[in-house]
């Protein structure tokens, strides 16, 4: 080998060795981030040598497409589970202490008292007390059913927001990425930024991907539509201020084409935003629905025939904003709402509990104990009864496609249809948390193999790093012995 030889394989070496450090040395510094992906310096050997030709990024596109539908399904799950957990709160949690169903039971008690001493004021303003109780656990669960409502709708604004913003990062990640790949630069920074923007929006919504010419990447959501090609498609959603029973949330428009809401315990959906529209738009509207229902009940079971012109029955102890009685099998949006008990059994409105016993709470009622019998009972056998008769039910009240044997049967008592609504939040909360726990622990697995492929090593980099001091090392040794001989050659010359 001759001195120039020499030379330039020792120079090879340092240019050599100098690239791998800086590689090895900046998967180190990124050894803790997730969003980041291993490189590693190709070497190819010729005739001048070895020499570092590129810059290898230890991608895996089929892992990567797996993290991204584990991903999009788990944020979906646990969306939805969340949703599902605000509204089991609305009924005061684990026992229920809220619950119309809770009050629903006392109420029953008391009448059951009034029913044993008639002629008791403390009894029949026990009843009264306790039907306030009844009407008032209504419009509170009503009410907050809406306010999940409203709350996953500005859920779904935040959630629009951010998905404009993520669509436009990836925008520019993926020209970055074109142009480096264009001009055989490397890419590997533009990727891991176009990456982090593609892992953050499949928790949003459902994602796939498809590589074209020069790494260019164009974005669909699960069911097809086009979020990104060259350019971001707009994702529009106009947000409702306030929510009552009558009122039906917007949709989300992915390049127009409205996007559709998941579906079931273990939710269809893909990414938080399909399961933000379930909440919205089938659980909460359902549990408003059987609210309803438990209203319409109350209303009906203690109606009074109607002494004047106009339908044969009026509200009796429970009344509402309608004012009217519908005994159909038709639930009225928004009736748990403003159901009340008639302010003239209520002492503090100048009210009569007694009239609870005698009849004629409405004014055009019937009075049926017109002389007020301290002993009549007939009507409050009849109203007892009834409660624990059955009636029916709006029968679309459960989830649709929810399993019809674990949904709530339409012909049963109201106190019954009462504790079923609560079964079916139960039930539906229960298996949406397996189905949770399951995407949860398939998107530990996706991320583990993925970071297992493309995530940085400490043990092997720091390897590499010994490898590569050792070719310095031997480059050193080749340049000093150059140095000797140029310096022998000089002597032998001086």
């Amino acid at each position: 080998m001759s001195l120039t030889s020499a030379l330039n394989t020792a120079q090879g070496i340092f240019n050599n060795t100098g690239t791998q450090s800086s590689v090895v040395s900046n998967n180190i510094s990124n050894a803790g981030n997730k969003d980041y992906v291993r490189r590693q310096a190709m070497l190819t050997t010729s005739l001048n040598g070895a020499q570092v030709v590129k810059i290898d990024r230890a991608q895996e596109d089929a892992l990567l497409r797996q993290y991204l539908k584990s991903s999009s399904q788990d944020s979906a799950q646990q969306t939805l589970l969340s949703g599902l957990g605000d509204l089991k709160s609305i009924m005061g949690g684990n026992d229920y202490e809220t619950a119309p169903s809770t009050y629903l039971g006392v109420f029953q008690q008391k009448l059951q008292a009034f029913r044993t001493s008639p002629g008791s004021t403390v009894a029949a303003q026990g009843a009264i007390t306790a039907a306030q109780d009844v009407a008032n656990s209504l419009n509170n669960a009503s009410n907050s059913v809406q306010d999940v409502r409203a709350s996953a709708d500005k859920q779904i604004a935040t959630a629009v927001d951010s998905l404009n913003t993520l669509l436009s990062q990836f925008e520019n990640a993926n020209n970055a990425v074109k142009t480096a790949t264009a001009s055989g630069a490397d890419a590997s920074s533009a990727l891991d930024e176009r990456e982090k923007a593609l892992k953050q929006i499949s928790q949003i919504v459902g994602v796939n991907t498809t590589t074209r010419a020069n790494n260019d990447m164009v974005l669909s959501t699960s069911d097809g539509t086009i979020l990104f090609e060259t350019v971001p498609r707009k994702v529009t959603f106009k947000s409702q201020d306030v929510y009552n029973a009558t009122i039906t949330g917007n949709s989300v428009y992915v390049d127009g084409v409205a996007l559709p809401r998941g579906s079931g315990s273990t939710t269809t959906g893909q990414g938080s935003l399909q399961s933000l529209l379930q909440v919205r738009d089938e659980i909460a509207p359902n549990f408003q629905k059987q609210l309803d229902e438990i209203a319409r009940g109350l209303v009906s079971l203690f109606k009074e025939q109607n002494t004047a012109a106009g339908p044969a029955y009026v509200p009796g102890l429970f009344t509402w904003s309608g004012g009217t009685v519908n005994t159909g099998a038709t639930a009225v949006a928004g009736m748990a709402a403003t159901i009340t008990v008639s302010s003239s059994v209520i002492t503090s409105q100048g009210g009569d509990p007694m009239r609870l016993r005698d009849g004629g709470v409405n004014a055009t009622g019937v009075v049926n104990n017109p002389t007020h019998l301290s002993g009549y009972t007939t009507d409050l056998d009849r109203l007892y009864t009834a409660l624990g008769s059955d009636i029916d039910f709006d029968p679309a009240a459960p989830v649709v496609g929810f399993d019809a044997s674990t949904g709530i049967d339409s012909n049963v008592s109201i106190m019954e249809y009462a504790t079923n609504s609560l079964g079916w939040l139960e039930q539906y909360r229960s298996n949406a948390t397996t189905a949770a726990e399951n995407t949860s622990a398939a998107l530990s697995r996706s991320d583990e193999a993925y970071s297992n492929e493309t995530g940085v090593n400490l043990d092997e980099e720091l390897t590499l790093l010994l490898d590569i001091e050792q070719s310095y090392k031997a480059a050193t040794k080749i340049l000093n012995a150059v140095d000797e001989m140029l310096k022998s050659l000089l002597d032998i010359a001086s």
